[in-house]
């Protein structure tokens, strides 16, 4: 019989993302506490780039420390952030937008976003045929196709409408319009189910991420 995916997503906000599929967390960005339970069973470590809430610096430290063998996937623009962590140079897996890497029990391809970092998200190919997407932090996806995917990991920040009214009220009394940079940097609601509504297939699954908090 064939095991099914099984995830967990540990944090998903602007406080801390990291997410568990099979042996695999992608993104780092929660204190060591929270990944604990999980541990030993984590044999690869996806990252999609450098800010603290997807990578925390010290969890990733703590991870390297415990797990000396552990493999980090990323993209270059991070082998010299996850050396400073402590990550051994051998133990770093450079998968660049568009390549295909083979770890034996997964395939890896990465593809890249728009933000104001370089940010890459994943497509994994499992062994047993099922395919998972994972996307956040980014201002676009629909230069990304992945039909019928088993599953879907993707950023949903705002609603449109929710977005413009709280942009119209702090302009009104004066406050600063954080929002613009949400705007540039994040996908909303209707941009990723309208992205889904074309890539998904009839037992696909999806998990929306990084919705807005206050």
């Amino acid at each position: 019989m064939i095991q099914k995916m099984e995830y967990e997503v540990i944090a998903s906000s602007s406080k801390g993302n990291a997410t568990i599929l099979n042996s695999i967390l992608v993104d780092c960005g929660v204190p060591y506490k929270y990944l604990q339970p999980n541990v030993k069973k984590i044999g690869l470590v996806l990252l999609t780039h450098e800010h603290g809430d997807h990578f925390n610096r010290t969890t990733i430290k703590r991870l390297a420390t415990e797990r000396p063998t552990l493999r980090f996937g990323s993209s270059d623009y991070l082998v010299q952030k996850l050396c400073e962590c402590g990550v051994n140079m051998r133990n770093i897996d450079v998968i660049e937008a568009g390549s295909i890497y083979d770890y034996g029990f997964c395939k890896l391809e990465s593809f890249s976003l728009v933000h104001n970092v370089p940010n890459i998200g994943w497509k994994i190919y499992f062994e047993n045929g099922e395919k998972a997407l994972y996307a956040t932090d980014t201002n676009r996806i629909d230069h990304v196709r992945a039909k019928d995917f088993s599953y879907y990991f993707i950023e949903a920040n705002y609603t449109e409408a929710e977005i413009v009214e709280r942009i119209r009220s702090k302009q009104e009394s004066g406050k600063h319009v954080y929002e613009w940079d949400v705007l540039e940097n994040h996908l909303s609601r209707e941009k990723a189910e309208n992205w889904l509504y074309q890539n998904m297939g009839a037992n696909s699954q999806y998990v929306l991420l990084h919705e807005h908090e206050d």
